[in-house]
């Protein structure tokens, strides 16, 4: 009796172990596999860009340099019984601590974390843009630049080379470091349509203007200035003149037709630059915008008052306003003595 009792205890002990022994290794492996197996050296998240052909032990051999792993049999064991044979390219940001499962199952699938490309409306030419959005991404800005200058391309947008720009309302956007040229134009265009909603296009139509012509009026008119009582008439000016057919003669224009965005004055030397982007030379809109209009500037156009002004002026005073006029008498007097002033100054400095 005492020795079937002594039996039944060991059996009894020996099942205990091996339960405790068995429930540490299910608790173990989960909380390696569920919550933390990876842990930063630095307590930070760290981000990765996996590019395509990189293999699991090479992706893993970065993660080792910003993590500690607890255990590398655990590791193991996953990676192998959860099939990751090769991870997918991609952009990853992993938290401080990150169990087994999160980092395999993201780089099986490709459960990328987004990156975010943004840019302004102080972008100017095409190249300029390029290298803005491709910032951040696995696009080089050169393969970007070709696909905003290939007119086969741009069409079926109802864009070309010139206008390409007009797509890339300035903004921050979140995307995939690994999008694609093609991917990143239909992503532009539902933000380009999200923007361009029926009210804004009946808005456009009702001035007798294209959303690309109300862009390229935009581009003029934060050109001309960035106070935001004034842009709206200055707006109002420039379709008074497009609807009379009269040339802009918008300075900033020549800037662009010359290339240089810092020339202080526009002399008659710059005025004569053949050009269709010079609005001195060429009556009517130039082909494309002078530079990325904000959305604030085409809201401007949309909602510009009704004026008879044709001519403005920068203010003799330069506070940074301008004297608009409906008469070219007017606006001759304003224009002579703001030359007055600007020559002033220029024999006063030297």
């Amino acid at each position: 009796m005492i020795k079937k009792r002594y039996i039944l205890r060991t059996i009894l002990i020996i099942a205990g172990v091996i339960l405790a022994m068995t429930g540490t290794f299910v608790a173990e492996q989960y909380y390696r596999w569920h919550i933390c197996n990876f842990r930063a050296k630095d307590d930070m998240e760290h981000s990765y860009n996996i590019y395509s052909g990189a293999t699991v032990d090479s992706v893993m051999q970065l993660l080792r340099e910003d993590y500690e792993i607890s255990s590398e049999t655990d590791l193991a064991l996953h990676i192998r019984y959860f099939m990751l044979n090769k991870p997918e390219p991609g952009h990853y940001v992993f938290p401080a601590q990150i169990g087994d499962r999160e980092i395999i199952e993201r780089l099986k699938f490709g459960y990328q974390t987004p990156v975010r490309i943004t840019w302004n409306h102080f972008v100017r030419t095409r190249e300029e843009l390029a290298g803005k959005v491709t910032n951040h991404l696995l696009m080089d800005s050169v393969t970007l630049l070709q696909y905003l200058e290939d007119e086969d391309f741009l069409a079926p947008y109802g864009l070309n080379k010139e206008t390409s720009r007009c797509l890339f309302i300035p903004n921050t956007y979140e995307v995939y470091w690994n999008i694609t040229p093609e991917g990143l134009f239909k992503r532009m265009q539902k933000e380009y349509n999200v923007f361009w909603n029926s009210e804004r296009r009946a808005k456009a139509d009702s001035i007798g203007l294209t959303p690309i012509e109300v862009a390229i009026i935009a581009s003029i008119v934060e050109s001309e200035s960035h106070n935001p009582r004034e842009m709206p008439i200055i707006a109002s000016l420039y379709i008074n003149r497009v609807r009379k057919g009269m040339a802009l003669q918008a300075c900033p224009t020549v800037k662009y037709a010359v290339g240089d965005f810092k020339l202080k004055r526009v002399l008659y030397r710059h005025l004569a630059v053949d050009s269709p982007y010079n609005t001195y030379k060429y009556p009517g809109l130039p082909p494309g915008p002078i530079r990325c209009p904000a959305p604030a500037s085409m809201d401007y156009v949309l909602n510009a008052p009704k004026t008879d002004y044709l001519f403005m002026c920068a203010n003799p005073e330069l506070n940074g306003t301008h004297i608009f006029s409906s008469a070219y008498s007017n606006h001759a007097a304003a224009a002579k003595q703001y030359r007055h002033t600007m020559d002033t100054i220029h024999w006063e400095t030297k």
